[in-house]
């Protein structure tokens, strides 16, 4: 019987395709321009010598007959008008970062999300009351302060997040765009979708007894959703061990170690390996406490960390290639009063006025706001 190396038809395609492959191509480095060419052509020496003297030929020829025209010293109209592109100065701008809340589901997700809002003003008193009397009603007096965050009414009514909520905060020095994630292993596509925008993924675990081997055990989502933003490229995680005021914890260190020694080793596994990249912090999204501010030092003695607005207030500053070529994959749009796409700028800056070119289709299109 014949090898299969006799068996390769003398005209492979596939072969010629390797054949004419460029290996001295541009290595591609992510934020900087990239124009793939292919391997040039077999040349004829002497084909190539005579073309190159008639194209000198024929543009000495065009250029002899071309009439010259006089240089006006004066602009014209339409250049004296042109408006300079504008130059922005980001010097005295507030860092804009996006934060995904990840973690198996009732982890306490949209409850820390929404406490979150409240506590940094974006959320009302009077609105607040407002969820809390309509989850009252419904008979999830403990869910209202997710409502700030969960607005489908089929996601108040099952106590479970579906589409990616979205919440906007300000600390002294950044502004943060929120992205509350579902939980849920049915809608691992919409939680994708609301990762791939983030420079910051908050890993929301529960410390109550029989929750957290839940979901870090296999068919939780704790590990799955860990991996995915890492393959996703979030670069940072901060693991929020949840619900310390419950019975069944109690604030004890006892547990929050426990919680905290089997997670590190896999997070560790999966690529989040400096003290950079991870930071564990106790909370309870319910009675805030660890969110914006510290509880009393008689609640959690044993933890001399900031609370968590202060620590993403604090943490040093992304690396951001606003110099280069704009590059901004959108991973969302919709219609109102016109067009409106979402995504995340991985490198140059967006303003009101811009012209930009959509790709694949090289269409241009005008930044309206």
């Amino acid at each position: 019987m014949a090898s299969w190396e006799d068996q390769i038809p003398a005209d492979n395609p596939l072969e010629n395709r390797f054949a004419s492959m460029n290996v001295d191509a541009m290595e591609f480095v992510p934020g900087q321009g990239f124009v793939p060419t292919r391997a040039p052509a077999p040349i004829d020496e002497e084909s190539s010598r005579l073309a190159s003297v008639k194209s000198i030929k024929q543009q000495e020829t065009a250029i002899t007959n071309k009439p010259m025209k006089p240089i006006d010293p004066q602009p014209t109209a339409e250049a004296a008008t042109r408006k300079p592109r504008p130059i922005i100065d980001l010097s005295d701008k507030k860092e804009t970062i996006n934060l995904v809340f990840i973690g198996h589901v009732d982890a306490g997700k949209s409850t820390i999300g929404g406490n979150l809002l409240y506590l940094t003003g974006m959320v009302d008193k009077r609105t607040l009351e407002k969820y809390e009397k309509e989850a009252k009603d419904a008979g999830r007096e403990s869910w209202y302060l997710s409502w700030a965050l969960d607005t489908n009414k089929e996601e108040r009514e099952k106590g479970k997040t579906v589409e990616c909520g979205r919440g906007y905060f300000e600390t002294e020095n950044r502004k943060f765009v929120l992205v509350d994630a579902p939980g849920h292993k049915s809608f691992v596509p919409n939680m994708i979708s609301g990762a791939a925008i983030a420079d910051l993924a908050i890993l929301v675990i529960s410390a109550r007894r029989g929750e957290f081997e839940t979901g870090f055990e296999k068919g939780g989502q704790t590990r799955e959703h860990a991996m995915l933003v890492k393959t996703i490229g979030v670069k940072r995680l901060i693991v929020l061990i949840n619900k310390m005021d419950d019975p069944t914890v109690n604030w004890s260190e006892v547990r929050y170690n426990e919680c905290k020694d089997r997670l590190l080793p896999y997070l560790k596994k999966i690529g989040f390996t400096t003290s950079s990249d991870l930071y564990f912090m106790p909370a309870s999204g319910f009675t805030g406490a660890f969110l914006k501010d510290r509880p009393p030092q008689a609640t959690c003695p044993w933890f001399p960390g900031p609370s968590l607005v202060d620590y993403l207030d604090t943490m040093p500053s992304f690396e951001r290639f606003i110099d280069h070529p704009l590059r901004f994959p959108v991973s969302e749009k919709f219609k109102d009063m016109g067009t409106y796409v979402g995504g995340k700028i991985e490198s140059g800056q967006i303003v009101k006025g811009q012209t930009l070119v959509m790709m694949p289709n090289g269409v241009n299109i005008e930044v309206n706001a």
